[in-house]
């Protein structure tokens, strides 16, 4: 069945964007790298209390949160150290506005918690989002280079944590750690094979299948423990159907109709605090089934 043209071009544009780095960035001031040495230091796990929200550190979990990162991981223990050293926490409650577009480029970031929703907005004022940063993702480091306005929008979804590196800071680690040009550059050409990835997959596969590998990859990104049963995994991330339709560049007719048949599969539980997965492997089979 075909996809409405509509629904494609967003689908498109959010591939584009979340493979490519938006130029997305905290509005603060910089700091220079001294002043901000004490962000070294770890504070005390604790929930989002207005203190906490507060507080101008990471915490335990935030911390491992930007050292697990798949790609900040891989850099050297040197440059990670100097890149923490420069960079400066920002907090943000659910909904709140981190950026704007047509702001200029004051820093590169990563989401430490929660999620940054990177949105557009159409000709009739609708809110489209593009994508979800997750939690261990650095992003806006094009706009470090060529100094472009940003060209999204981008929210807190659920309360969210964000380490900013301000632009001068970035470029003096850039002066001082050659290694960050080849590494930046191997972020892009990941971020480009995902482009095409994404592309082929909207290309080639029904939208049952596409909605089991989003699902999929919200599992490893947000996915927590069933309480209730061990081999279930229960989605953190929470998505309005609509918003999900968005990400899947199909409408929220056709994914509530996927959505159902899954749960009827026992593959998928709806509730509603959220979507628990089931069995995983059975998602695992739709999209390799699909895909071959």
């Amino acid at each position: 069945r075909k996809e409405s043209s509509a629904a494609s071009d967003v689908y498109k544009r959010q591939m584009l964007h979340r493979v490519m780095g938006n130029p997305i960035h905290s509005i603060g001031h910089a700091c220079e790298s001294e002043a901000l040495a004490s962000n070294r230091c770890l504070a005390p796990s604790q929930s989002l209390s207005r203190h906490a929200m507060d507080e101008p550190i990471l915490n335990i979990e935030e911390r491992a949160a930007i050292n697990a990162g798949r790609w900040f991981s891989t850099l050297s223990p040197s440059l990670r150290h100097d890149i923490l050293r420069c960079a400066y926490v920002k907090r943000y409650r659910d909904g709140e506005l981190i950026a704007a577009r047509g702001d200029p480029p004051e820093s590169w970031m990563a989401c430490a918690r929660g999620a940054v929703r990177v949105s557009s907005t159409s000709l009739t004022g609708k809110q489209i989002t593009l994508t979800y940063v997750e939690p261990g993702v650095w992003f806006g480091d094009v706009a470090m280079f060529d100094g472009e306005q940003r060209t999204h929008d981008a929210y807190a979804h659920g309360d969210t944590t964000a380490l900013c590196v301000a632009r001068a800071d970035f470029q003096r680690i850039l002066a001082q750690h050659s290694e960050l040009y080849e590494a930046l550059t191997r972020l892009q050409a990941r971020r480009i094979r995902q482009l095409f990835g994404l592309v082929e997959d909207l290309n080639t596969l029904p939208l049952r299948a596409r909605l089991a590998k989003q699902l999929l990859h919200l599992a490893r990104s947000y996915g927590l423990p069933s309480l209730a049963d061990g081999n279930e995994i229960r989605i953190g991330l929470q998505l309005a159907q609509e918003e999900l339709a968005q990400l899947l560049g199909a409408s929220r007719q056709r994914v509530n109709q996927e959505l159902k048949s899954l749960e009827r599969d026992h593959i998928i539980r709806i509730e509603p605090g959220g979507l628990v997965i089931r069995n995983r492997q059975a998602l695992l089979g739709i999209v390799s089934s699909d895909a071959g």
